[in-house]
């Protein structure tokens, strides 16, 4: 899971690179602000993991080799394609820390738990509802003159 999150780290910067079109500085701003907030997960798991006195991942050569995110095409993207490259990353990450969750709770790591529930899980959730509201088709919407 820690390698996957730093993939999705490195999707949002790509992302945030890449942006264009009549939405740009609010999905660019968004993109950012997810992306920050990636990072300090990031940061809590590999800190997590050397606590219960493992080794966290950190060379980025391992990380490609370990991630289940698939690598996106070199180049830029149209923006719902990137939108939903990053909403897989999501789910991918999110299966993952629902299962790891329960694990580490039927083990009793409160701590674990607590840092996959409250942090990774509603960090996640809550980044995909702002994605996915810029994925929903909203039809034109005409004004109509009330002044008879």
């Amino acid at each position: 899971m820690l390698a996957d999150t730093r993939i999705l780290h490195g999707l949002y910067k790509k992302y945030h690179w890449l942006m264009r079109g009549p939405t740009f500085y609010a999905v660019h701003l968004l993109l950012d602000k997810h992306a920050d907030a990636q990072l300090a997960l990031v940061d809590a798991l590999a800190e997590r993991v050397q606590t219960l006195g493992g080794v966290a991942v950190g060379d980025p050569r391992h990380v490609a080799e370990i991630t289940e995110i698939p690598r996106p095409p070199d180049g830029v993207e149209e923006v719902p394609a990137m939108l939903s490259r990053l909403l897989d990353a999501h789910e991918t990450i999110l299966i993952d820390a629902h299962a790891a969750a329960a694990r580490v709770a039927e083990l009793g790591d409160d701590g674990s738990n607590d840092l996959l529930v409250s942090a990774v899980i509603r960090t996640g959730e809550f980044q995909v509802w702002f994605l996915a509201e810029h994925l929903v088709d909203t039809p034109l919407v005409r004004a109509t003159d009330r002044r008879a």
